[in-house]
């Protein structure tokens, strides 16, 4: 399967980074929404031990084919050495909502 529009999920350390990177996203064209969630507790492993940090969760939603220029834009804006950065598939949605992705996005 090949989504023509994708969700891309992405953490940062606070809301003013997430905002930072949303906005970069946006001014670039290379987005058309951006959603923040803050106050998530994230676990991960981190230089061989299990590390936690309080997070802030960007939802953003573009185009597949502006995955590639998402990712080198948010790894310049980013504090993070290794952010996450990864895209699920928008298998179904509203045509309306959808159009709406195509218009804002390059």
């Amino acid at each position: 399967m090949n989504a023509q529009h994708i969700v891309v999920l992405i953490t940062s350390k606070d809301k003013k980074e997430a905002e930072k990177i949303a906005r970069g996203l946006l001014e670039a064209k290379l987005i058309a929404c951006a959603n923040i969630i803050d106050g998530i507790q994230s676990l991960f492993w981190w230089q061989g031990k299990i590390d936690s940090s309080k997070e802030v969760l960007l939802v953003i939603k573009t185009k597949n084919i502006l995955f590639k220029k998402v990712s080198t834009k948010v790894k310049f804006l980013h504090s993070y050495q290794t952010p996450e950065i990864i895209a699920l598939p928008i298998v179904h949605g509203s045509k309306d909502y959808l159009g709406w992705i195509n218009s804002s996005c390059l």
